[in-house]
């Protein structure tokens, strides 16, 4: 069984944790779903997902710039490339979905080790397993990708199915710590 009093001596934020981690597990496991069974939704979710948040950056880098330095031309110049970017994945996400392609080519491949590494640091405790094949799994998507982004057809219908089992399976990661947890008490 995992002890995750391994990474923080903070009980109430263990706790906490448990509990949460119950609720966006599921959440994660249906979004996965989702993207699994309707790749082409989640490809044009997601484009417009990161569309929206590049318009909120573009808020916040325009807000800064008027703040603090009014003829600071490189943060207005950031400003309107982020609106226009944002502005674009959102009216248009199907070019968006394949630069997020490559995008998510690397994300897979940062969650491979970040995933990797967790599992080997709460190694030996039973539950490290779940951690090292969610990692060994986004390395193997990272991969895959790579291979297929030359394709915008399929770049399209990949990350719509990537994003979905990369969801499905941090989803089920988390059931896994917060039974873990449980269990702990």
């Amino acid at each position: 069984m995992i002890d995750l009093r391994i990474l923080t001596d903070n009980e109430e934020l263990v706790e906490k944790f448990g509990k949460y981690s119950k609720i966006y597990g599921v959440i994660f496991m249906i979004l996965g779903l989702v993207g699994i069974f309707f790749p082409e939704i989640m490809s044009l979710t997601t484009a417009m997902f990161f569309g929206w948040l590049l318009l909120f950056a573009a808020f916040f880098v325009g807000m800064q710039a008027w703040q603090f330095n009014r003829k600071d031309y490189l943060a207005w110049f950031k400003a309107i490339l982020f609106t226009i970017t944002g502005g674009l994945m959102i009216v248009n996400p199907l070019p968006g979905v394949i630069a997020l392609g490559i995008l998510f080519t690397a994300y897979f491949f940062i969650d491979s080790f970040f995933n990797i590494s967790l599992a080997f640091k709460i190694r030996p405790e039973s539950g490290w397993i779940l951690a090292l094949v969610n990692g060994i799994l986004s390395l193997i998507l990272g991969i895959i990708f790579f291979e297929a982004i030359d394709e915008p057809a399929k770049t399209f219908w990949l990350v719509g199915i990537f994003v979905g089992i990369s969801l499905f399976f941090d989803g089920i990661m988390l059931l896994g710590f917060s039974s873990t947890i449980k269990k702990m008490k």
